[in-house]
């Protein structure tokens, strides 16, 4: 099979930075050349608030929809383009603005924390919002006997759970790609390369996070790959995260335990969409601004605990 060359795409889009003044932003979970001709990779908070920080006219966000509204919430002077509009999140499709008033209601006296997974409705009615990386910071620094609802992951509500000891008022959402990875899917791969270490976001099954070595948000994977003395890593997340750990330790081999470990919403983004949306300059991300202040100030509630 010939490989594809992206190189006149990826100089095409480039040039159209250049000539917008556009900041080209990629998650780590994009296709491997999308990442390489993005100016920043990262998890979502950390892009969104690299955008904030920039002074280009145009952010060009090759992720999914809920990213791209968190990137305009931090910077609503900019023109926030999302490269695919039908690029959506599944876990954060699972909750609406209506299902969490509603669970307020039943619980008048709980402080709502929310992952930053979840749309600017949902994080409006939000009183602090949480990273996977920063969750169990935030919750452990709520009083203790304050009632806590968190949503939408049952799965990073778990793991907080274990590492707090608070019992969380938890909504029923998961992330389909992190519970397509088994705990069979692990141990196979073990057996296959028994000096790897585990590496689990905590988006994964309960029983995945237990055989982990280290439970890790996308950026602490890469820091820790980097930092760790071990030659060989099982990357219990969407495997496009590989990509960018290859190339910034290519002394070191990374392992997907499935091939089912896909986000076809990532990769939805190719870079014929990428040229197109920033040319056109389409799918641009718009909120109420009555609905960005509300979901900023849960937002920048949590930006002490990153």
């Amino acid at each position: 099979m010939n490989k594809v060359d992206y190189g006149p795409l990826q100089e095409e889009l480039r040039e159209l930075a250049r000539e917008k003044n556009a900041l080209i932003i990629a998650h780590n979970y994009q296709r491997p050349e999308v990442q390489d001709v993005a100016d920043f990779t990262g998890d979502s908070l950390e892009l969104s608030r690299l955008a904030a920080e920039t002074d280009a006219h145009i952010i060009l966000f090759c992720g999914v929809h809920f990213m791209a509204e968190t990137a305009y919430i931090l910077s609503p002077g900019k023109k926030v383009l999302l490269s695919d509009i039908n690029a959506g999140c599944p876990m954060a499709d699972m909750i609406t603005a209506g299902d969490l008033v509603k669970m307020k209601a039943e619980h008048p006296e709980a402080l709502v924390v929310a992952y930053v997974n979840t749309s600017a409705a949902v994080k409006a009615e939000t009183d602090i919002c949480c990273t996977s990386a920063n969750a169990a910071r935030v919750v452990s620094n709520i009083p203790a006997g304050r009632e806590i609802i968190f949503v939408p992951d049952r799965n990073l509500a778990m793991y907080v759970e274990k590492q707090t000891g608070r019992r969380l008022i938890k909504w029923d959402g998961f992330c389909p790609t992190h519970d397509n990875i088994t705990l069979d899917d692990i141990l196979r791969t073990k057996q296959e390369h028994p000096e790897a270490v585990v590496l689990a976001h905590p988006e994964c099954l309960p029983e995945v996070q237990e055989i982990a070595g280290s439970l890790e948000s996308t950026s602490g994977m890469i820091r820790y790959a980097s930092g760790s003395s071990a030659g060989e890593f099982i990357i219990a997340t969407e495997m496009g995260l590989i990509h960018r750990l290859k190339k910034e330790n290519p002394d070191k081999d990374f392992y997907s335990p499935t091939k089912r470990a896909i986000c076809p919403n990532m990769k939805m983004t190719t870079l014929a969409k990428a040229v197109q949306t920033l040319r056109e300059e389409r799918y641009q991300i718009r909120l109420d601004e009555h609905i960005r202040k509300r979901a900023l100030a849960a937002v920048e509630a949590m930006v002490s605990y990153t």
